[in-house]
């Protein structure tokens, strides 16, 4: 059987749990070519194939029930509520399975960004965990908990409980919740970093020069409904689309101002995502911590819109400018494809006032090996 010293249990909410994870595996295994990496997850096995130096055991694990959302703009409170109570229910009998295969593996360290699951069943498994996020769940559904509601009573105390049984929560920045850990440490984003010159991308774009580039970034949910012609039409910038939007619907309607992308083949090209966000003058998305942190670390503005009732929404929005120039954008606006006014508005921003340490990775990834090895180091009784 093989051994796995470090299990991440991440969740499949999104696709920012997933990419802040491979920053910190890949530090790992630059530091520890030999140590051997598991991950269990509900998020989409390409993303940890393109964006891994070196593949990792994988496997598809519901972990936790995420928010249910429509697209990036709409979610489901009720349905998201239903569901995570209904995973919860049958807490108890998947704890105790991963607890087995955690002891089966030989695991030693269990990262948890940021399900339950993970801490419960390292906690099961006598195994120190961290937990890694900038919010968690129980904080999250606490909002839609009616104030007589048993089930999402239940729900809290069950998501609770099992971070209290956590060695350490390491939190990132634009954070909120976190009550339950017995430890919080507070530690720098952790972001995507681009490799490639900006212009080179460009070129890869045909992007004509001295024109601004507008990326748009809906993550795993994408958006509908955009009026592509509007984009079309969207002088003087050259708009990227690289997202579930009807891709037939976009390379009918390419223009002088529209780019259709195809992110797989961007990663075959030899370039990554954080390259186009680096080369981008703005990125338009929801805002989610990903595309946050990867704004701030390549210098990059953002045009933002709504997201439905989603708590962390009100934490980022209010935090985000002291670390990027920003703007927001309503959603009527932004699916009609009125966006000059605003993008140019935004492009007169002066600088943010501060300029955040980006290299959270690193302190996560010393961390991890530092439990590694105090626990290979520790007398046998």
């Amino acid at each position: 059987m093989t051994r796995y010293p470090i299990v991440f249990y991440i969740s499949g909410h999104g696709l920012g749990h997933a990419s802040r994870d491979v920053e910190v595996i890949n530090v790992l295994r630059k530091q520890r070519p030999d140590l051997e990496v598991a991950i269990r997850t509900a998020a989409p096995r390409w993303l940890f194939d393109l964006t891994l130096d070196r593949s990792v055991a994988f496997e598809a694990v519901v972990c936790d029930t995420g928010i249910v959302q429509m697209d990036s703009l709409r979610l489901d409170e009720a349905e998201t509520m239903r569901r995570a109570i209904a995973f919860h229910r049958g807490f108890d009998e998947r704890v105790a399975r991963e607890a087995q295969w955690l002891e089966t593996h030989d695991a030693q360290v269990v990262v948890a960004d940021i399900p339950a699951l993970g801490c419960a069943a390292a906690g099961r498994a006598g195994i120190p965990a961290m937990a890694l996020g900038n919010f968690s769940w129980d904080w999250i559904y606490e909002a839609y908990a009616g104030p007589d509601d048993r089930g999402a009573a239940l729900l809290l105390d069950s998501l609770r409980a099992a971070y209290r049984s956590v060695t350490t929560a390491l939190r990132l920045p634009l954070w909120g919740g976190f009550d339950p850990f017995p430890e919080v440490i507070d530690i720098p984003f952790i972001a995507r970093h681009a490799t490639r010159d900006p212009d080179e991308v460009r070129r890869a774009l045909e992007v004509p020069e001295g024109r601004p580039l507008v990326l748009t970034s809906f993550g795993g949910y994408g958006v509908q409904g955009i009026d592509l012609a509007a984009l079309s039409d969207l002088k003087p910038f050259t708009i990227v689309l690289s997202d579930a939007t009807r891709p037939a619907a976009l390379r009918e309607r390419r223009g002088d101002s529209l780019r259709v992308l195809d992110e797989r083949k961007l990663y075959r090209s030899g370039f990554r995502y954080e390259d186009l966000v680096r080369a981008a003058d703005v990125v338009v998305t929801k805002p989610g911590y990903g595309i946050i942190s990867e704004c701030v670390a390549n210098q990059t503005a953002l045009l933002y819109t709504s997201r439905g009732h989603f708590r962390e929404y009100d934490v980022l929005v209010r935090d985000m400018p002291r670390y990027l120039r920003c703007a927001y954008i309503s959603n009527d606006d932004l699916l009609s494809g009125r966006w000059s006014e605003y993008l140019e508005r935004l492009l007169m921003l002066p600088p943010p006032i501060d300029r955040p340490a980006t290299h959270g990775a690193d302190i996560v990834a010393s961390r991890i090996l530092h439990l590694i090895d105090t626990r290979r180091s520790a007398p046998l009784h």
